[in-house]
């Protein structure tokens, strides 16, 4: 997982997960991200430590972490607070990273 910068969060597109270092439901959302990531060999999700950034969280008005938080087209699409299961996971990648899904 990438750590997102100003310029990544001024992107059109981009999938970031919002958490604080010391949450335990934090953590095992991670370990979800982290294992999509490890079966796609490649960075998909951005991350941010919600604590060092109160201005973009009161901005999008981040209600808790974790938070997934999907930027499509310039516009948040959802915030995902319930991680619930990998697969759930997926069931977004499928809508809105349709690409990694394509077997060449």
């Amino acid at each position: 997982m990438q750590k997102a910068t100003n310029k990544e969060l001024e992107k059109e597109n981009y999938l970031l997960y919002i958490y604080t270092p010391f949450c335990g439901t934090c953590s095992v959302a991670r370990s979800m991200l982290d294992k999509i990531e490890s079966v796609h060999k490649q960075n998909i999700f951005y991350d941010m430590n919600a604590s060092l950034h109160p201005e973009f969280m009161q901005e999008h008005k981040i209600e808790s972490v974790p938070c997934l938080l999907i930027k499509e087209g310039y516009e948040i699409k959802e915030k995902v607070y319930a991680f619930k299961s990998i697969a759930n996971i997926y069931s977004l990648l499928l809508e809105y990273k349709p690409e990694l899904f394509n077997v060449q």
